[in-house]
């Protein structure tokens, strides 16, 4: 222990900033201020001019193993919390953007970092690439519910690289291939489709599942996700007809964790164990209250959830990003199947880019170490070839 904590330093950082909104959004914290918490991992060896960035939309990641890896391989490392950490059923991801580009911004002002590397783990790999394709070529200027944010304004600052690792497509994407496709009835999940019920020992489709059955489930997942898209639409429109322009309405999504690829290894294959998931039993986890994207407001559900709505999208980013990108996937990850590491790194718009694989690895390298430490080697080589950071 003594030997690790004599490489780097934990260091604790507050990253304060003025925003005026029309409503809160977040329930801590003063009215016109937006803190974040983050902690700088700062190497004793590392020249101080490069930073990678880690930032997750809602997940509070400061401790994960490969940030203490990154460091002790003397690359100074932060973990920055959104101003959502904990909590998705508010978020709005083009907020989210507004705190990844303050926290890079204290980090080149306040601590003099040079170079900024954005360390895309998990749903932080959508967001990466949607921060640096707007830092780029600023577009948005609202949100899909058609409320305006200045972005123009926040002068984001490019980041010199990117690191996707264990990184999904995005939130929307991800969360719809979960959905469970047998719920008719929104207001009783209790009414579903037998033949799409993965967890009804009755359903006669049962693992192997055959392709007429995937597609079928797949057509289902989608379009149970545009018809909540269409019923948020129309309740917000009800409300700005009547004047009510800031009105929300907080709802429950049932049954969120019922991809067949938990059930049926053979899809999509890696080396992640059957009837488990990275958050448990999916059986279990589909009715948990945990599951992604269980509580929802109706802006938060067009800009993270919704299918066709959401702009945080990994593939559609990625095609926008001009800086060296680095892609790692881990062969055993019981939460990020391989196909959406290839289609991530097949999206980037350049040939400056790198893809490895972690033989081996879960989605966290809980209890794998070595599996920690060989993907912070893979991104120290990177980080040298590219001279994002010094020799």
């Amino acid at each position: 222990m003594k030997e690790n904590q004599s490489k780097y330093q934990r260091i604790p950082l507050i990253i304060a900033f003025q925003e005026t909104s029309q409503y809160k959004d977040t329930y801590a914290g003063e009215i016109g201020t937006v803190a974040l918490t983050a902690h700088l991992l700062k190497s004793n060896i590392s020249s101080g001019k490069s930073v990678v960035v880690f930032m997750h939309p809602t997940g509070g990641g400061s401790y994960l193993p490969m940030l203490n890896s990154l460091a002790k391989q003397g690359i100074d490392t932060v973990w920055c919390d959104s101003r959502y950490r904990g909590t998705d059923s508010a978020l709005i991801m083009e907020k989210v953007l507004i705190d990844l580009g303050q926290c890079i911004k204290h980090l080149k002002d306040v601590h003099n970092y040079e170079k900024v590397i954005l360390g895309g783990w998990s749903g932080g790999g959508s967001l990466s690439l949607f921060y640096q394709s707007q830092a780029e070529n600023t577009s948005v200027k609202e949100t899909p519910a058609g409320d305006p944010i200045d972005l123009i304004s926040e002068n984001f600052i490019p980041a010199d690289g990117v690191m996707l690792i264990a990184a999904h497509e995005s939130r929307h994407r991800t969360f719809t291939e979960w959905l469970d496709g047998s719920v008719l009835d929104e207001g009783n999940p209790e009414k579903r489709n037998i033949e799409l019920d993965i967890y009804d020992k009755n359903n006669p489709n049962q693992p192997e599942y055959s392709n007429d059955f995937i597609s079928a489930y797949r057509a289902s997942q989608i379009e149970r996700n545009r018809k909540i898209t269409t019923w948020v639409q129309e309740k917000l429109n009800d409300y700005k007809v009547k004047g009510e322009n800031n009105r929300e309405l907080g709802f429950v999504v049932h049954r969120t964790m019922a991809d067949p690829k938990w059930l049926d290894t053979s899809i999509d294959p890696n080396g992640r164990q059957p009837n488990w998931c990275f958050l448990g039993d999916p059986e279990t986890v589909n009715n948990s209250p945990i599951g992604l994207g269980r509580f929802c407001s109706l802006r938060s559900w067009l800009s993270q959830w919704s299918y066709d709505l959401a702009q945080g999208d990994g593939i559609n980013c990625a095609k926008k990003i001009s800086v060296p990108s680095l892609v790692i996937g881990n062969t055993a990850d019981d939460g990020i199947t391989p196909s959406h590491t290839k289609n991530l790194y097949d999206a980037i718009g350049h040939d400056n880019k790198s893809l490895n694989w972690i033989e081996g690895a879960n989605h966290y390298y809980f209890g794998q170490p070595d599996k920690s430490n060989e993907a912070s080697l893979v991104c120290k080589s990177w980080l040298q070839e590219k001279n994002l950071i010094d020799e």
